[in-house]
């Protein structure tokens, strides 16, 4: 008896505003706009294309050609179909964790968000690292 493997429809799990929302945020965190456009695609088909494109004040068979693979759509239709979807775009900043080497005589440890200002550390100074490291926190 062999394994039977089915295509999976994600448009078939997208049935809330917070379901679309988690969706789309996994996946611009990706950093690719084709797969974004494929996301926005596989709401748009959960909520019915006629109803978004309506919403959108789009004609159906423009939100078709903007949603295909390998299009470009504009900005601003983008924002009109993520409006009539219930989501909006929500920018943060970028977290930039930088990682400071501590080295002290035979241990290597890493340190992250903390600014280090001291020289190297000479042996026996650990004691300074620690507090320096305590105090920032």
């Amino acid at each position: 008896m062999g394994i039977k493997i089915t295509n999976l429809d994600v448009s078939e799990y997208l049935d809330t505003e917070e379901s679309i929302a988690s969706y789309l945020s996994a996946v611009i965190e990706e950093g690719n706009p084709q797969l974004l456009l494929s996301a926005i695609s596989d709401v748009a088909k959960a909520r019915g294309m006629a109803k978004i494109a309506s919403d959108s004040g789009l004609g159906r068979e423009s939100l078709y050609k903007a949603l295909k693979p390998e299009s470009k759509p504009r900005f601003e239709t983008i924002l009109k179909v993520l409006n009539s979807l219930g989501v909006k775009m929500q920018f943060n900043a970028i977290d930039k964790i930088e990682e400071k080497k501590v080295t002290t005589n035979k241990t290597l440890k890493t340190v992250k968000n903390i600014n280090i200002t001291q020289k190297p550390i000479a042996r026996g100074n650990i004691r300074k690292v620690k507090t320096v490291i305590e105090n920032s926190k």
